[in-house]
């Protein structure tokens, strides 16, 4: 289900409250870095069970120890609800 388009604001709120997102065209970004490929795994073992619980899924790539996560929500047409609570979910994993 297509979540409800966030403001221009309150994007500008989301990014402040979750350093290191950024807005990219349509939707939002983020890499991440961990110590070695496990860790990089795990956490994307985690956001993968995430995901599916939203039934929100990232467009996202790894190399040995990096992530690079791509959120948006296709069905709205950009950074929606869905996108906000799906990166407050994956940011409580990281700290």
């Amino acid at each position: 289900m297509p979540g409800t388009l966030l403001t221009a604001a309150e994007i500008e709120a989301l990014l402040g409250a979750h350093p290191g997102w950024e807005l990219d065209g349509d939707g939002l970004r983020r890499a991440f870095s961990f110590a070695d490929f496990n860790a990089a795994f795990g956490f994307m073992t985690q956001v993968a069970l995430i995901s599916e619980t939203l039934f929100h899924h990232p467009e996202w790539s790894n190399v040995y120890n990096s992530v690079q996560i791509r959120i948006t929500d296709h069905d709205a047409g950009g950074v929606s609800t869905n996108d906000r609570e799906w990166i407050e979910r994956v940011d409580r994993i990281v700290g």
